[in-house]
């Protein structure tokens, strides 16, 4: 597997990445993950969604593609191999709420989260899990270049440097930043 240059100790290396949802967004998300050098699990409770990219993965992978796609039926087999998770659910608390419920019981514990989430607080959501220190929220767009990488307080630092060098290896560009809402729900549930 071919990834940016620099040495093992720099970063954790993340070699195997399980996609949750293979709508639009995660379909792409995975092919760009493929691209890069990397094992992807694609996971969707829609069998046409699989089907989809596997056709989109035989159209566009390239001699020059060293990862690999593989189709999965359930997301405890997506997981149970993961360095990264990232979900394709829709951005509304309940939909996020039960599958990080999922991942944390799912996953080996070295296992690290992502979300896409414009809306919300990647410290409410990782309040939730046993490992609230892996869990990070992607902002922005997730097939530009620029986007944030949000954790929350008590984050894992070596974690966090795993999850950036992971986006970076996608070409994107990474700001690194606390989760902004944080303050604001210690706040609320300090004044309670």
């Amino acid at each position: 597997m071919t990834l940016p240059s620099g040495s093992e100790d720099e970063s954790p290396r993340i070699r195997t990445v399980a996609v949750i949802g293979a709508g639009t967004a995660g379909r792409g998300f995975a092919l760009r993950c493929v691209a890069s050098g990397f094992r992807v699990l694609l996971e969707d409770v829609m069998p046409a969604n699989l089907r989809r990219a596997q056709e989109e993965y035989a159209q566009t992978a390239s001699a020059s593609d060293t990862g690999i796609l593989e189709p999965v039926a359930t997301i405890e087999a997506a997981v149970r191999e993961a360095d990264i998770v990232v979900d394709f659910v829709p951005d509304e608390l309940e939909s996020k709420l039960e599958i990080f419920c999922l991942i944390d019981r799912m996953a080996p514990p070295k296992t690290i989260v992502l979300t896409p989430s414009n809306a919300l607080s990647i410290t409410d959501l990782a309040s939730c899990t046993y490992r609230g220190d892996r869990c990070f929220a992607l902002r922005g767009p997730l097939i530009g270049s620029a986007m944030k990488l949000l954790h929350p307080p008590n984050r894992n630092s070596d974690a966090l440097d795993a999850a950036a060098f992971f986006l970076r290896a996608l070409g994107a560009t990474i700001e690194v930043e606390a989760d902004p809402e944080a303050s604001q729900l210690v706040h609320t549930s300090v004044t309670r």
